[in-house]
């Protein structure tokens, strides 16, 4: 443990517990980890008195990925002996009720359970059909406003070809 002097107080600084590989929190997408380091008075002049944590006001829900919910149900599948799951259990901490809640969801299928479910509102099948047929309303526009152009041009081509002269192909004139 490290001590920092100020000018009168003499602060104990405790080190933060890193967050496990594949679990999410909220601090943790903005750079920092999910709890911070404390910076508390020591209580004795010898700071020998481990500082108190640093309470957060409002704790935040720990999420877990997929991929770390599935490695760690492959880590605790293997615990057969008394007490070994529960001792892996506290070094990973964790609980039992979330491996029970874990286990059924991955019986349950892997791509229903454990895939994280989109947020926010639902999309509308029928505004999606609207949305198709306009889409196709304005590609059929388009076609047709090309073919309008290939029959102007294909007019212009026949009353250049009699005007010069020149016999098209696939008329005969007899």
């Amino acid at each position: 443990m490290k001590s920092l002097f100020s000018s009168k107080k003499r602060f104990s600084v405790v080190q933060a517990p890193q967050a496990s590989q594949g679990e999410r929190c909220e601090p943790q997408r903005a750079g920092g980890v999910c709890t911070t380091a404390a910076m508390v008075p020591s209580a004795s002049p010898s700071g020998l008195l481990p500082a108190n944590p640093e309470v957060v006001a409002k704790a935040t829900r720990r999420r877990f990925t997929v991929d770390y919910k599935l490695k760690i149900l492959d880590q605790a599948d293997p615990c057969h002996d008394a007490g070994q799951l529960g001792a892996w259990l506290r070094r990973q901490g964790l609980y039992h009720s979330n491996l029970q809640l874990w286990r059924r969801q991955r019986e349950q299928g892997i791509l229903n359970g454990l895939t994280p479910k989109r947020r926010g509102r639902k999309p509308n099948p029928a505004s999606l059909l609207v949305e198709e047929n306009e889409q196709l309303k304005r590609h059929n526009q388009r076609l047709s406003k090309r073919l309008q152009q290939a029959e102007i041009i294909i007019e212009f081509q026949k009353k250049l070809s009699e005007a010069l002269g020149i016999p098209l192909k696939g008329e005969s004139h007899e």
